[in-house]
């Protein structure tokens, strides 16, 4: 795999559109195993700012997602794009589980460990981040109460984590 790190500063691209409407997988792997058993789940929320003198994304992640158990045993969170052609792989992992099947090799896409970051070799960029903060959004917390009403009907509060970016890879593939 031909990766090139660039640095936040250079990465050009919108992040609104990346992720709002193209999405991203959000993954980690389990770094207490030695097997390095990792999981992915799509995700169209999350950002990118400067925070605590940091370059930083952040992501949020429902309680009863499987992968929120490999994002908390892992002290690495990786953000993956991809291109149109892909579309299908990300809507495979946003709907099947992990813990019923391998969804990664349903949605045939080919994940590698580097350094504890997963990686997909069809990913056109990928975003890693040391994890520096996380909390669950507080109910309480909401000014505009309709959000409650029409985000967490079910009361499953996302955990958002704030991560360090430690690096950005973009591929051969095509954005």
């Amino acid at each position: 795999m031909n990766l090139k790190k660039i640095s936040p500063e250079n990465a050009e691209f919108n992040v609104f559109k990346k992720i709002g409407s193209d999405w991203m997988l959000i993954s980690a792997c389990d770094e207490s195993r030695t097997d390095k058993k990792l999981n992915t789940m799509t995700a169209s929320w999350g950002g990118f700012g400067v925070l605590w003198g940091k370059n930083v994304f952040f992501c949020f992640i429902r309680p009863q997602r499987f992968t929120k158990e490999f994002i908390d045993a892992s002290d690495t969170i990786s953000l993956s794009f991809f291109n149109e052609s892909y579309r299908q792989a990300l809507t495979k992992c946003g709907k099947l589980s992990g813990r019923d099947c391998d969804k990664i090799s349903e949605a045939g896409l080919t994940p590698y460990i580097e350094n504890n970051a997963v990686f997909f070799k069809e990913a056109s960029v990928t975003i890693v981040g040391k994890k520096l903060f996380a909390q669950y959004i507080d109910k309480n917390s909401f000014i505009d109460k309709s959000i409650i009403d029409s985000c967490y009907s079910a009361g499953d509060f996302h955990e958002m984590y704030v991560c360090e970016i430690t690096g950005i890879y973009k591929s051969d593939n095509d954005m």
